[in-house]
């Protein structure tokens, strides 16, 4: 959650994720098709009516495609961005 809410350093590990030439289209599509399929999605866990809960729920989304994102980096782009500890 942390790495979400920085954005100076989530977007340039977004940018060079799709960039990378060591991650696979696969997983390059994977990771659209689950931000399309969830903008397509009409139903929420937490509709937007009630304001705060709403965007908590698609925060909360929004960071697990995030994780999976950086789970199926490359450890160098791992790396650069500080998102493992251990070298």
């Amino acid at each position: 959650m942390k790495f979400l809410m920085n954005f100076r350093k989530s977007f340039p590990f977004l940018v060079d994720f799709f960039r990378s030439g060591e991650v696979s289209l696969v997983k390059k599509i994977l990771a659209v098709g689950l931000v399309g399929f969830y903008i397509w999605l009409p139903l929420d866990l937490i509709p937007d009516v009630f304001l705060f809960f709403g965007i908590v729920d698609d925060l909360a989304v929004f960071t697990f495609i995030l994780q999976l994102m950086v789970k199926m980096a490359p450890l160098e782009l791992q790396y650069k961005y500080g998102l493992t500890k251990f070298k």
